[in-house]
């Protein structure tokens, strides 16, 4: 069996039993404690199982667990969707790691994303950049980047220019590593991920220090502060929509509200990009 997952499980448990008071659960304050949050006696109690059954499911020694006893377990640390998902994903691995099939971006998406009348883009496994408008790369500028380099991961964490480039660099570096470490458990044991995560911790100890804080997040929706050398602070929304049929690939679009001043930078760019473009078909 894959151990990869059942190894990350520990880390993830404790992690969230350290977030909940003893109060939080309805527990008297026993005075000062060794390690913050619950005991791994009190998850078991609240959550119905035996201590010996929950300390060997922190250890990945809990093979085929039940679902009662996850749902348990998600009930007493308090964990939301994204996070219910990924506690079983990491309790229940794949019996083997299948390596993923290269990224192939469809024809019909290329065409999708040049529609597009705002700046998207397309996200593979491990945030590989995988394709892009004409406005997308006037926004991020991924042509400028070397081709193996096209990963937003590598560019939060990587990239000297990432902190000038993202005013509220803390909080995309936050969102990069949460969705990054929920992907890894999508996918154990995938060689590339461990190699970028290995990468990333070598390079980057703020990484290191998100990593370990095991947060997962999906990569939904919200805002983003960017800091572009033309038309300067650009402050976006943005969406991310899952391609049906490869849920490994997402479109994200960057959007603005009409007839705001973000939108005439956008207008801006694009009417830069478009003459780039025309210049460079000459």
């Amino acid at each position: 069996m894959n151990g990869t997952n059942l190894d990350e499980l520990g880390g993830f448990l404790r992690s969230r039993r350290a977030r909940i008071r003893p109060q939080d659960a309805d527990l008297p304050d026993a005075g000062r404690r060794r390690v913050p949050g619950l005991r791994r006696e009190e998850v078991a109690r609240l959550a119905g199982v035996s201590v010996d059954y929950y300390v060997r499911l922190e250890q990945g020694r809990g093979h085929n667990v039940s679902d009662a006893v996850l749902d348990a377990v998600a009930r007493v640390l308090r964990l939301d969707a994204t996070e219910r998902a990924h506690l079983y994903d990491l309790a229940r691995p794949p019996r083997e790691a299948v390596p993923p099939a290269p990224a192939a971006v469809r024809p019909q998406v290329r065409t999708m994303l040049d529609a597009i009348q705002a700046p998207a883009f397309l996200l593979g496994r491990c945030m590989d950049v995988l394709a892009w408008n004409a406005l997308g790369d006037a926004v991020v500028g991924f042509s400028a980047m070397p081709p193996g380099e096209r990963n937003m991961a590598r560019r939060a964490f990587l990239d000297p220019a990432a902190r000038t480039l993202y005013p509220r660099w803390t909080e995309v570096a936050a969102e990069t590593a949460a969705y990054l470490r929920l992907d890894a458990a999508r996918h154990p044991g995938d060689p590339r991920m461990t190699a970028l995560v290995a990468e990333l911790s070598a390079g980057n100890p703020d990484f290191r220090a998100l990593w370990e804080d095991h947060t997962v997040q999906e990569k939904a929706g919200g805002r983003k502060l960017i800091r572009h050398p033309v038309v300067g602070t650009l402050d976006v929304g943005y969406e991310t929509l899952a391609l049906p049929g490869d849920p490994d690939q997402l479109i994200v679009v960057y959007v603005v509200a009409p007839d705001s001043a973000e939108a005439e930078k956008l207008a801006f760019l694009a009417t830069a990009a478009s003459g780039s473009k025309a210049d460079a078909t000459v």
